[in-house]
């Protein structure tokens, strides 16, 4: 029989697939001796089978009751009795941490004839009160499916009654009457009783919690965080400890290091007699934990001890959640932190100095996502008077937007290209969608561990949080500075999530000290901040460097941008797309080829395009000295090089509408652009076929990089050119073509007076190409795979056409986990993939595979072209360093990443 509740003294952190992040964690803690409140875990297979069902699965309901009557019988108390009740709490707890996106009930088992033994056992009426309304209020809207706004709505009515200023001013008796508008409110929307049975509450609640793996924040924060949809998850219920029991009580969220930069240090905050959810909300300004020290010295201490047995024990950094009753410190969550890109270096950095982990375990616990975001530029505000604001820095970054004050607003806005800066008073789950629209997340209330300052840092998202100085007005649309300035929505922000500062309008960039240092090997400034973190960098990717087996390469197409990836780390060209250098002023040479009506005429503009190739193929060998430059020939259609097809009818047409005749190149070239004219180019004359039907066109190019081979040869270089051949589909054209690339090389060679040599590969960018790999691969001395046309020609797809037409929906549906051309497709075009090395390497063993598509340079890709057995990966030049990381990580064998999904 399937077994659906385990104890915490049952379970552990290696149990976290079927026991949730939370509920493995407190097995844990439990484990280490930690002071844990006692409880239990119903696992994520029950909720799989609620899912699938709709009912609660056999077994489950009795399996609740014993491990209840257990907790009842160590407590001395029986759930929700008159007298001094037994009360729980009822939290989700999914197997990567999803902050606020699931559902919780605190004080399960308070009735209206229970409240009052709670206000008589902890001799505090106004307490009991208070846990009462935060169990009708969250159960109400949790359970009940009352709007949460109603029950807001009548707080602050009450308040403003009242004239306090928050719910701390209500007194028992205000809060009595609170309880009793809440349950009113319930029984009006909803048609039924707020529920006086503990047992139907703690039943109702977890099949509350069970749902919510379905709510529609939470299926977006999957999406974006890539947790798969399958997973359910499990409900931790556990014996309630309160906070809000007086001076002597608190709550508190702590991080066993700054989990913004990575510093060592106590790091969190806290709020004296406050329940957890009052923290994290930020509905209130918590003060920092060490202020603790001063409030409550034992508790610090403690708090400290656990803190650094967590740390060592997890050997990472903890995210921990505590509660302190009456002076009695209690631990109800820890796990491993989210933190920013910068922390992540600087933590493996140092955790790796301290012993704690190894070398190849700090490069597993970076990544190349987060080393992009450190290659981001930052505000340059030499120049710039003082911010409107500063608040606290709570994930770090440059981000400039129009202010919007509502979710909704984001959304529409930045879906209509616009960036936008969301701005709450302070955030809740619900603020989900439009925090991953908006640029950055700014907020008047909550500190470094609120909901916002949580989620922007999990998502890379730019945050500053706790801007007191500020009014936010959301009602009105706009906020208001200390100086008087007014805010309006619309208005352009300037947010550093690295310094807590807002500026007014857009400030300018510089480069991040990451780039400055891949660019020049130089952080720019100096100090700890700046100086850590370029080290933390340098080493992973040394690291990386040492121990990867893939090669990266770069995308480049000028000397430029060859210098610039070699510069960052670059061993050679993986793509020379010769066709970038065929436009501006040269366009008027390809034109006279295009329209010459004669051999001779061909010949003339093939000759005058040959010195110009030359001259660029020198340039880039003269940067990648002594490292491979791989050239792909000619590939898009001639007609791309021609003007557009509609100007030129319309300028024909108005000459002959005003009685004139038509220029006679503009009637040349619509006779050409009508002739060559294809309902769809990406499967037409291209690629190698273009060099099979237009005479002397791959000859030119080759001679072209013969002759800067020769050249550079004699120079004194160490050129390695190496000549491709795109959209090969069958193996006899790339024959023909081979034959006369060896033709052309050998008439350099003998006009050089030195061998000039270059291997002749192909581009694996179709279907039939992969599925032939064997037979092309007689004819080839090396593979590339174009993943960008091969994706388009395995999908279907015409790339231009359908990112904007449906790909939305399909991510939305879960068609696709992410587009198909920023990720490989490992089930379709990857197996194409794995089909062409195996059959290509059979026919040649010695044959060098890469790839040249812009999946490259994306991180999980890397990994399956690791896994794949390519030799190499080739993307645009800013994205090396992230693949030379990338490549490092998938090198490595059984070590712990940082998953603080």
């Amino acid at each position: 029989m399937v077994r659906y509740v385990y104890d915490f003294t049952e379970g552990g952190r290696e149990m976290a697939g079927l026991l949730g992040g939370k509920g493995s964690n407190l097995a844990e803690m439990t484990r280490l001796g930690l002071p844990v409140p006692p409880g239990f875990v119903i696992t994520t297979e029950a909720c799989r089978a609620f899912l699938t069902t709709g009912g609660e699965p056999p077994g489950m309901s009795r399996e609740v009751s014993d491990h209840l009557a257990a907790l009842e019988e160590a407590a001395g108390r029986r759930l929700g009795q008159r007298d001094d009740p037994l009360l729980l709490s009822v939290r989700s707890g999914a197997r990567f941490s999803m902050p606020g996106m699931m559902e919780t009930i605190l004080d399960i088992g308070l009735n209206d004839d229970s409240v009052s033994g709670l206000a008589k056992a902890s001799g505090s009426e106004r307490f009991a009160w208070d846990s009462y309304r935060r169990l009708v209020q969250m159960f109400g809207a949790t359970v009940m499916g009352v709007d949460a706004a109603l029950f807001e709505r009548a707080m602050t009515d009450l308040e403003e009654l009242r004239g306090a200023g928050d719910d701390l001013r209500l007194d028992a008796r205000d809060l009595a009457g609170l309880v009793e508008t809440y349950k009113t409110v319930i029984r009006r929307e909803t048609g039924e009783d707020f529920p006086q049975s503990p047992a139907e509450q703690l039943r109702r609640a977890i099949l509350a919690v069970f749902q919510s793996w379905n709510g529609e924040r939470a299926r977006l924060y999957r999406r974006r965080e890539h947790i798969p949809d399958d997973l359910g998850t499990a409900v931790s219920v556990q014996r309630m400890v309160f906070g809000n029991l007086g001076a002597d009580s608190g709550s508190g969220v702590a991080f066993t290091r700054d989990p913004a930069t990575g510093r060592p240090g106590l790091y969190g905050d806290y709020l004296p007699d406050a329940q957890g959810e009052d923290v994290v909300s930020g509905i209130r300004n918590t003060v920092p934990l060490s202020e603790l020290e001063r409030l409550d010295a034992a508790s610090y201490t403690g708090l400290r001890a656990h803190m650094e047995t967590l740390e060592r024990h997890y050997r990472d950094l903890c995210d921990i959640e505590f509660t302190i009753e009456r002076g009695t410190l209690w631990m109800l969550q820890t796990r491993v932190g989210k933190r920013t890109a910068e922390a992540a270096f600087a933590l493996a950095a140092a955790l790796a100095d301290e012993g704690l982990i190894t070398p190849d375990e700090g490069l597993a616990r970076v990544s190349g996502e987060g080393l992009a975001r450190l290659m981001f530029p930052r505000f340059d505000t030499s120049g710039d008077g003082e911010p409107l604001a500063r608040g606290l820095p709570a994930s770090p970054g440059a981000a400039v937007g129009a202010a919007v004050f509502h979710s909704a607003d984001a959304v529409r806005r930045a879906a209509a290209g616009e960036k936008v800066v969301l701005v709450r008073q302070e955030t809740n789950p619900d603020d989900l969608p439009g925090m991953i629209a908006a640029q950055a997340v700014l907020t008047g209330r909550g500190g470094k561990t609120s909901h916002a300052a949580v989620v922007a840092r999990g998502m890379g998202k730019v945050c500053v949080c706790g801007a007191e100085e500020l009014t936010v007005d959301t009602g009105a649309r706009r906020f208001t500075a200390p100086d008087g300035t007014v805010v309006e929505e619309g208005t352009v922000v300037s947010v550093d999530g690295s310094t807590g500062a807002v500026y007014a309008g857009a400030v300018p960039l510089v480069d991040s000290e990451v780039m400055r240092f891949l660019e020049i090997g130089e952080t720019g400034e100096t100090g700890e901040g700046a100086g850590g973190l370029v080290d933390a960098v340098a080493r992973a990717l040394a690291r990386a460097d040492t121990v990867r087996r893939l090669e990266v390469r770069a995308n480049a197409d000028t000397p430029e941008d060859a210098a610039r990836a070699r510069r960052f780390g670059a061993r050679g060209i993986g793509l020379c797309r010769t066709e970038h250098m065929f436009l501006g002023e040269r366009r008027k040479l390809v034109e006279e080829m295009i329209l010459a009506d004669a051999p001779t005429a061909r010949d003339r503009a093939l000759a005058a395009l040959l010195p110009l190739q030359r001259q660029d193929f020198a340039g880039i060998l003269e940067a990648m000295d002594g490292l491979p430059v791989t050239i792909r020939l000619l590939d898009p259609p001639l007609h791309e090089f021609l003007p557009d097809r509609t100007a030129l009818a319309v300028r024909v047409a108005a000459a002959e509408a005003r009685g004139d005749l038509p220029a006679a190149r503009d009637t040349q070239l619509l006779a050409a652009v009508n002739r060559m004219h294809e309902e769809n180019p990406m499967l037409g004359l291209r690629g190698v076929r273009l060099g099979l039907v237009v005479p002397g066109l791959v000859a030119m190019q080759v001679r072209a990089i013969g002759e800067a081979v020769a050249e550079r040869l004699r120079a004194g270089g160490d050129p390695r050119a190496e000549i491709m051949v795109p959209l090969v589909g069958d193996a006899r054209e790339l024959s023909i073509v081979g034959e006369e690339v060896r033709r052309v090389l050998a008439e350099v060679s003998e006009a050089a007076g030195t061998p000039v040599g270059c291997p002749v590969g192909t581009m694996i960018e179709l279907p039939r190409a992969a599925l032939t790999a064997g037979r092309i691969a007689a004819e080839a001395e090396f593979f590339s795979f174009g993943t960008n046309d091969l994706t388009q020609t395995t999908w279907g797809f015409s790339r231009d056409d359908v990112e904007a037409e449906f790909f939305s929906a399909y991510l939305d549906k879960g068609v696709f986990p992410a587009s198909p051309f920023e990720t490989i497709d490992r089930d379709g075009v990857g197996r194409l993939v794995g089909i062409a090395v195996a059959e290509g390497r059979a026919a040649r063993p010695d044959l060098k595979i890469g790839v040249c598509g812009e999946h490259g340079g994306d991180p999980d890709s890397v990994h399956f072209f690791h896994a794949a057995g390519l030799d190499y990966v080739s993307c645009s030049p800013f994205r090396v360093p992230v693949a030379r990381l990338e490549a490092g990580r998938a090198a490595l064998r059984d070590t712990g990443a940082s998953d603080s999904r």
